[in-house]
């Protein structure tokens, strides 16, 4: 029996990656896509990137297709629009693409499905207790796990670090903006650790986006009670955890 494929997808607010995914191992199977989010990002601007990135792999077997979003998502429907065009905000983001493609898309939360590859092949494979996962990119995005298991939509990216939510604070668009040294960024990431130390009491916290590659230069500067890692899949675990999700929820009932 050959390996079982989805296809993830990660729309963010500046930027949308794919690739094809291994179901069992996690791992890429093709190259990583990348190409920058429209703007604005309407829904027939994102249904054509959706519809460009599944036709690419048309030359394989594909379980899935999956979807992480930037937005609140439930049973498939955005519930906010911050980093996308306002018309999303309750429109049915599963139907849309479906449509787009002709084929069942499965859409989550883009950091829930950062954190789903983390904590099922990742840094927190493995992990009882709860586990945060934080995305350090354009914005915050974060996740929440207890035992494994997702709970979805924790906004926690809006806690509060100096009078700011977090992702005006902490995010690592906010360190290139300003110009940041990594201590002088990390006073404010480690701000935003403590923050949700005392709103959830996480055995781990696992921190990712790209600069998790980077994270022997800002890392050290953070000290905090949970134990505190780099994520494994770094940019990739948007993709994974969204091709996962989709090939679990596929055949659900809405």
């Amino acid at each position: 029996m050959g390996e079982q494929l989805a296809i993830g997808i990660d729309i963010g607010g500046t930027g949308t990656k794919h690739a094809l995914v291994n179901l069992t191992t996690g791992e890429l199977v093709t190259e990583r896509v990348k190409r920058p989010t429209p703007q604005p990002a309407t829904p027939e601007a994102l249904s054509e990137i959706v519809a460009e990135a599944v036709a690419g792999y048309a030359d394989h077997e594909i379980t899935a297709v999956g979807v992480g979003f930037p937005a609140v998502v439930s049973r498939g429907c955005a519930l906010t629009a911050v980093n996308i065009a306002p018309q999303w905000r309750y429109m049915d983001v599963e139907e849309v693409f479906s449509k787009a493609i002709d084929r069942k898309v499965v859409v989550i939360n883009d950091g829930d499905a950062a954190g789903l590859a983390e904590v099922r092949y990742g840094a927190g494979a493995g992990v009882k207790g709860k586990v945060v996962v934080v995305t350090l990119g354009t914005g915050v995005g974060t996740s929440l796990f207890l035992d494994g298991r997702l709970i979805p939509n924790m906004e926690l990216g809006r806690l509060q670090v100096r009078g700011k939510p977090a992702g005006e604070r902490a995010a690592n668009s906010v360190r290139k903006r300003r110009k940041l040294s990594w201590s002088a960024w990390a006073r404010d990431v480690e701000l935003f650790v403590r923050e949700l130390d005392i709103a959830c009491w996480p055995e781990l916290i696992i921190m990712g986006g790209g600069v998790s590659k980077d994270a022997h230069a800002w890392l050290p500067y953070i000290t905090c009670r949970p134990a505190i890692t780099p994520a494994r899949f770094r940019n990739d675990a948007g993709i994974v955890g969204a091709a996962l999700y989709a090939a679990e929820h596929t055949d659900r009932t809405r």
